[in-house]
């Protein structure tokens, strides 16, 4: 931990210890000018469960409200669809200071500390497929899986021979008729319906989607895959470059609030790891 590190958190110190206006003007010697201090904007996506959504009740909404009563001020979410260009329309353009659950280390972001670390999962239907645990097991040959085009799996599928029966899915849902909110809410419904066997999805989606389907299902983190493509994936939250007292300032709620924080990851069925192991951990682990 290094002097400027130190020095930020004796000012965050302080500035926990005042009154609402004091911690604002405290706030503001310190973020840059295009950091609005009198309110957390963020900018999210409306229709993103268990994410984001306009009525604020996905985790990530429920962690923006946590970091929002840290610094005492509310919450502002600018909406756009996430989609090609996100980043640059909303945080690129000022129309917020922060993003929530970007990829640690993204090059379109300056990232904060990670606040989770999660991977990729096998979704099976209860009672089918029990003890599989890895894409290279034989009994995934020609099952129906469905998976997210672009995404690091299918490169993985692809080395084990998947690829044949592999039911892909367009990335992004943008046509404002659709079913299904999120292309991995889609994904989960096929599983459901039995149109498809398995599906390979994001874990911190597809914990929360797999409870709401209505169907037990079986959520298995893939945690024997080799380190390439990476099927784990440590989250942050993403600022402007160069804004670094802003990010400093961040890091120190998400180590203050940290427990509050994981309540709210395990409360949305989010599958959390140790932060170097591939290996899940159990409620105050991490």
């Amino acid at each position: 931990m290094h002097g400027r590190l130190m020095s930020s958190l004796a000012r965050i110190a302080i500035l926990c210890a005042l009154t609402l206006t004091g911690a604002q003007g405290a706030l503001a010697q310190h973020l840059p000018d295009t950091v609005t201090t009198d309110v957390l904007r963020v900018c999210g996506d409306p229709g993103n469960m268990p994410f984001s959504e306009r009525k604020e009740d996905g985790f990530e909404n429920k962690i923006a409200a946590i970091i929002a009563d840290e610094l005492k001020i509310k919450v502002r979410y600018y909406w756009l669809t996430q989609g090609p260009g996100f980043v640059r329309n909303t945080l690129g353009t000022g129309l917020c200071d922060v993003i929530m659950g970007q990829a640690f280390g993204s090059d379109l972001v300056q990232t904060t500390n990670p606040y989770y670390r999660s991977a990729y999962t096998l979704v099976t239907r209860a009672g089918e497929l029990d003890g599989v645990t890895a894409l290279d097991d034989p009994r995934l040959k020609g099952k129906s899986i469905g998976v997210i085009a672009g995404t690091p799996p299918v490169n993985r599928m692809g080395e084990v021979g998947l690829v044949s029966a592999m039911k892909a899915y367009a990335p992004y849902q943008l046509d404002p008729s659709r079913k299904y909110q999120t292309v991995s809410a889609e994904i989960i419904a096929a599983l459901a319906a039995k149109e498809i066997d398995a599906a390979v999805l994001w874990g911190p989606a597809a914990g929360w989607l797999a409870k709401q389907s209505g169907t037990p299902m079986s959520v298995v983190p893939l945690l024997k895959e080799p380190e390439r493509p990476p099927m784990a994936y440590r989250i942050a939250m993403g600022v402007r470059i160069g804004e670094n007292d802003w990010k400093r300032s961040l890091n120190t709620i998400l180590r203050k609030r940290k427990a509050d924080i994981d309540k709210v990851l395990r409360d949305y069925d989010v599958p959390l790891l140790d932060e170097e192991e591939n290996k899940l951990v159990a409620p105050g682990e991490r």
